[in-house]
């Protein structure tokens, strides 16, 4: 537990009420854990797709002194791209599916120890990763991964309703359908001076992936560094070696499987070829993806 330090925090509590019972229980129970602790909330429910970024993006540092997010990886990406443009740093109470971002920063499952972090725990920087797109006014910045292939089409066609009601299961019951369906769309990507075309492209910034499983045993968000793992293999049999693979901690063994670090990573293909960021479908190839020239500071 970290010690106290000054005053406990001012915090915008950014929460999506959509969420279900068990996470209203767990979102309460915070709060009141926070009020223990001399931190002042002030709950900001979110209204609709996007609505996380601008209420991150209006948070004003005369009145806060953070924002914290109650949610999944989904909204938490929202708010980091509206906290991009000012200097309030991130808090975190892991409300969603997976939690990757909570794992990857080792955060505790404990209400009082996630309050006790919220309210007097420094914050640190890490470094996002930024994607563009046509007819993108500004970059979208992610912290965990961007992924382009098999990835993208399971979570560009999962059932929502299935994913609130099974939750990790909807993903599994989805990536059985695809592999039924399998049908790759070709794109390539430059990576530094090289061009590859696999049949999948996961670019991370964290090592973890859809839970606790290692994607990029080197990627760490404290160092400004893209991780690109290269899946070239384009039947099913290779798709699900991938995920046996994934899931078994055997993935550094597939002699096929490519990981490379860049700054920079370009990718074409058809218009229609989704790109899911963070869990959610943002974009439309061809896209570039890069860093962003400056940190988020994280509260963990």
């Amino acid at each position: 537990m970290n010690s106290v330090d000054g005053p406990a925090r001012r915090l915008l509590l950014i929460y999506n009420p959509t969420a279900g019972r068990r996470a209203h229980d767990k979102l309460e129970r915070w709060r009141g854990a926070l009020a223990q602790r001399g931190a002042q909330v002030t709950l900001a429910e979110t209204q609709a797709p996007l609505h996380a970024q601008e209420l991150a993006r209006q948070a004003d540092p005369a009145l806060f002194d953070a924002v914290a997010v109650a949610g999944g990886d989904g909204t938490i990406n929202e708010a980091v791209n509206g906290l991009m443009q000012g200097a309030l740093p991130l808090a975190l109470l892991p409300l969603g599916t997976a939690n990757v971002l909570a794992q990857e920063l080792n955060l505790p499952s404990d209400i009082d120890a996630l309050a006790q972090i919220a309210a007097f725990a420094p914050a640190r920087p890490v470094w996002p990763g930024e994607i563009m797109a046509k007819g993108m006014a500004e970059p979208w910045r992610f912290l965990l991964m961007a992924g382009i292939g098999f990835d993208a089409e399971v979570v560009a066609n999962i059932d929502l309703r299935w994913k609130k009601r099974l939750g990790k299961s909807a993903y599994v019951i989805e990536s059985l359908k695809q592999l039924v369906r399998r049908a790759p769309r070709g794109f390539t990507t430059r990576i530094g001076e090289v061009d590859k075309t696999p049949a999948a492209l996961v670019v991370a910034r964290a090592h973890f992936y859809g839970g606790r499983f290692v994607l990029a045993p080197s990627a760490r968000l404290d160092e400004p560094m893209l991780h690109a793992v290269l899946f070239p293999g384009a039947s099913r049999f290779a798709a699900l070696r991938y995920m046996t693979a994934m899931v078994t901690g055997r993935l550094r063994h597939q002699a096929d499987v490519e990981w490379h670090t860049a700054e920079r990573i370009v990718i074409d293909g058809p218009k229609t070829v989704p790109v899911q960021i963070d869990g959610d479908i943002r974009a439309y190839l061809p896209v570039s993806i890069g860093l962003s020239a400056k940190p988020l500071q994280i509260i963990a």
